[in-house]
């Protein structure tokens, strides 16, 4: 921690996220949180607000623990450039060239409704890169066509239990329709799960030993797993609940059932622990995952150890999908140009977020990251993670 004058930030703005998060606690919006806020490779701002159990009178500390979800993608995506630096593969090769199954798929038919129409071949193989920027065809279980296939296959997303593994899965998941042609369009979903499973076949080893052997230790990540020991799960933020302008209720351990998406809150330390999603499974904390932060935002290195080169990290944090629209890079959401920016922020910034209601960006302008953790869902359309990183930014007093 630094004195945040020294890199160029204000107290007295800094302390502006203290009252923001104050007010959001007393009026039951959300249990607590952990900020961080990073700018010229020193931490300014780390603050721990609430509860992280708020029946048990737990206080927030920095190095709780939360489920990350979808904030594993970005880990993933590094996992896969990597191994694209080692020279395992190209971009745009066929993923089917290591994961055989996905070779001949079908596709639902286009303008159709109707989940019982009869699927036509794909006129294209998925590629890595259609992977990376979730152009490949695949979906989600909240998609009213493709989810109840995917339950009725046994297909997870990461967060709930699962007996199987990666490789079993992902085979199951390329025998189900895709939901359009590969490179068609961009739809949020399972592709990033297929790109872990692409990197236990490129590598030889399950994706969590990758990420702990290749990742983790080498950016001291001492606290983001997959699963957590009994003493670990201690330290794991409870999750909540809120609807419309309620209050927060604590969320039940019984798995919830919202359509076709069913979701749990324990298993970071209950069940198996045999299944790896590389797109939601993580759990980690705001100073873990400051470490990898910082590694993108040092063009792919941190304190003498280097994971990606400068050049990867720039076609990763590159806008790919030209006329497909959306402004996403390999693994990352990306501000494209001034068009995008909507709020206060920087052209070239970019950023992920969890389904618990955590949210990071890196600005590789201002030499800055912010992080935010939370566990929350539903969120009730609780907007606070964006107030936040408002916050950081006008803070910024150099």
């Amino acid at each position: 921690m630094v004195v945040p004058e020294t890199v160029g930030l204000s107290t007295e703005r800094l302390s502006r996220i203290d009252k923001v998060m104050e007010r959001h606690i007393s009026e039951q919006k959300i249990a607590g949180s952990v900020i961080l806020l990073a700018r010229h490779g020193k931490i300014a701002h780390l603050g721990a607000y609430g509860m992280m159990d708020v029946e048990a009178e737990k206080p927030m500390k920095p190095d709780t623990i939360f489920r990350i979800a979808s904030m594993t993608k970005q880990i993933t995506s590094v996992a896969v450039m990597m191994l694209y630096e080692e020279g395992h593969f190209r971009l745009h090769e066929p993923v089917s060239n290591f994961i055989p199954a996905f070779k001949e798929m079908s596709v639902l038919p286009p303008e159709s409704d109707d989940a019982s129409a009869v699927p036509v071949p794909a006129t294209r193989q998925i590629t890595i890169w259609n992977l990376l920027t979730h152009s490949s065809g695949l979906t989600y279980h909240w998609n009213e066509q493709l989810g109840p296939k995917y339950n009725d296959a046994g297909i997870t997303h990461g967060l709930l239990q699962d007996e199987s593994t990666l490789a079993e899965k992902m085979k199951i998941l390329a025998t189900i329709p895709l939901l359009h042609q590969p490179g068609e369009r961009v739809e949020y979903g399972l592709s990033i799960d297929v790109l872990g499973y692409l990197v236990e076949v490129a590598s030889g080893m399950p994706l969590d030993q990758f990420f702990s052997e290749r990742i983790f230790k080498p950016l001291g990540m001492t606290d983001t797993h997959f699963f957590i020991s009994a003493a670990k799960s201690e330290r794991l933020a409870t999750v909540y609940e809120r609807t419309g302008d309620g209050p927060i209720m604590r969320k039940s351990k019984e798995p919830t059932v919202n359509g076709s998406v069913i979701y749990s809150t324990d298993y970071p330390y209950n069940g198996p622990q045999t299944y790896f999603s590389g797109g939601a499974g993580l759990v980690s904390t705001a100073p873990d995952y400051a470490r990898f932060a910082q590694m993108m935002l040092n063009s792919g290195e941190l304190d003498g150890v280097r994971l990606l080169s400068r050049k990867t990290v720039e076609l990763m944090t590159t806008p790919q999908l030209g006329d497909m629209g959306g402004n996403f890079g390999l693994g990352f959401s990306i501000v494209g140009d001034k068009s995008d920016l909507r709020e206060i922020g920087s052209v070239g910034a970019y950023s992920g977020g969890g389904f618990f209601f955590t949210s990071f960006f890196i600005d590789p302008q201002e030499q800055m990251f912010g992080i935010f953790m939370g566990q929350l869902h539903p969120s009730g359309g609780l907007d606070l993670g964006e107030r936040i990183r408002i916050l950081c930014y006008q803070a910024i007093a150099d």
